[in-house]
């Protein structure tokens, strides 16, 4: 403990006795400076060298009063040294202390003050190099700053002052540097706690942000599980039935499609498996197949019985694309309605599907909001078909999924606020026409 406090002391105020450290100027947006008009906070960033050096001209009236407006070397001395050992903490705080320290009994023996052993300049200076030194470093070196101020001011005190004769006044100094060291730290502890809070919020919410995307990953591929499976069995199953479709095929024949077969198997059997890893402990499989585009009218009929007022176009040239897509295309919807009904109670919704030549267009938007409004009832979920309910009440990962969805399919997404203050979703996923080259 005690080897522990020495290197404290070694740390703070020995070894970085010399270093040069000059004081940088406050930013724009320093705390410092919020009581300025915003106009002049950008050319006050000199403000405390400023402070500093007022506190400095303090100190050297003070010593020049003291001494009756004499003029010669003492008094040169008696004046300038302290206020040098203010204007050091600018640049090097820890000789700054030193030099106040050191300088104490000279100053009182020049000053010819019957105090001891802090001439009324000496005092003020040693005060103004405790705060300023204090506030350019950190509780611990006030805490160590103080110790030596304590031990120096009873030493010289009961041994050199009651030995001249002198009356003390480190009790004084004491008392005010303890004061204002004690606020100080105070300050600045309650600061570092406020940094590390902060940090510790952001570190959170980019752990958040990182768990939010994995479930929105685990949760597509849980439900593409079931696409490619379905995909995959209808090929093994054709490849059986194949050889039988020819009368007396040749045994190649029979060996490749018994080939694929197999294939499509292991790849079934690997995608159980990839799907125990990824499926939650009380995730339970759907018992209807996935939702398509053509169950959107369903999901629009159960918003509506929750109180949201919306309305549904598709436009184009309505085609069968890859169940993958419809899946994506669905849940996108899904989410942005859901979001609405969350954010945006009581304002009117639009769903826009369009098909096109290169692939598949969405557009989800809502107006304003116009306050709550008393759901009928909450959708069922058997109509649904899906992993999730129609209207989820998620924390809030709606876009989240939304965009992982896209960025699975190749597509772009762009979302935010309207110019009447409500919000837009706007999807397009390219689908490759049937009979294209690949």
């Amino acid at each position: 403990m005690t080897l522990d406090a020495l290197g404290g002391l070694r740390a703070d105020l020995a070894g970085d006795a010399l270093a040069y450290r000059p004081l940088p100027p406050l930013a724009p947006d320093s705390p410092a400076l919020r009581f300025l008009p915003r106009r002049i906070r950008p050319h006050a960033g000199r403000l405390p060298h400023a402070a500093v050096g007022f506190l400095a001209l303090v100190t050297f009236l003070l010593g020049f009063d003291e001494l009756n407006g004499s003029v010669g070397p003492v008094a040169l001395v008696a004046c300038v040294v302290p206020t040098a050992a203010v204007l050091l903490t600018l640049i090097r705080p820890a000789s700054a202390f030193w030099l106040s320290i050191a300088s104490t009994p000279f100053i009182a023996y020049l000053s010819g003050y019957d105090g001891w052993p802090w001439a009324p300049n000496s005092f003020g200076a040693h005060l103004f190099v405790l705060v300023v030194v204090a506030l350019r470093t950190g509780p611990r070196t006030a805490a160590w700053m103080w110790v030596i101020t304590a031990a120096y001011a009873t030493f010289t005190s009961f041994f050199l002052g009651m030995a001249a004769g002198y009356g003390s006044n480190g009790a004084e100094m004491l008392f005010f540097s303890a004061l204002f060291l004690l606020v100080i730290a105070v300050v600045q502890i309650r600061r570092q706690a406020d940094r590390e809070v902060t940090a510790q919020q952001t570190v959170t919410a980019v752990e958040r942000s990182k768990r939010t995307l994995l479930e929105e990953r685990t949760t597509i591929a849980r439900e593409l599980h079931d696409v490619v499976a379905h995909h995959m069995s209808v090929v093994a199953i054709q490849a059986e039935a194949a050889p039988y479709r020819v009368e007396n095929p040749p045994p190649e024949l029979e060996q490749a499609f018994r080939t694929i077969r197999e294939n499509a198997v292991a790849a079934l059997t690997e995608l159980r498996r990839i799907l125990g890893v990824v499926r939650a402990e009380d995730y339970e499989a759907p018992d209807a197949p996935q939702p398509t585009l053509a169950d959107l009218h369903g999901l629009v009929g159960n918003v509506r019985e929750a109180g949201l007022d919306v309305s549904m176009a598709v436009t184009g040239a309505v085609r069968e694309l890859p169940q993958g897509v419809e899946l994506s295309a669905y849940r996108i919807v899904q989410e942005a309605l859901s979001n609405v009904l969350r954010h945006a109670p009581g304002a009117d919704a639009k769903v826009e599907v369009s098909h096109v030549l290169g692939g598949l267009g969405l557009r989800i938007a809502n107006g304003p909001a116009r306050g709550l409004v008393k759901p009928a009832r909450h959708p069922a979920t058997a109509s649904e078909g899906g992993l999730r309910p129609p209207l989820s009440t998620g924390a809030g990962h709606g876009i989240t999924g939304m965009r992982e969805r896209v960025t699975m399919l190749g597509g772009e997404m762009t979302d935010g606020p309207t110019d009447d203050g409500g919000y837009e979703v706007a999807v397009f996923v390219p689908v490759q026409r049937e009979g294209a080259d690949q």
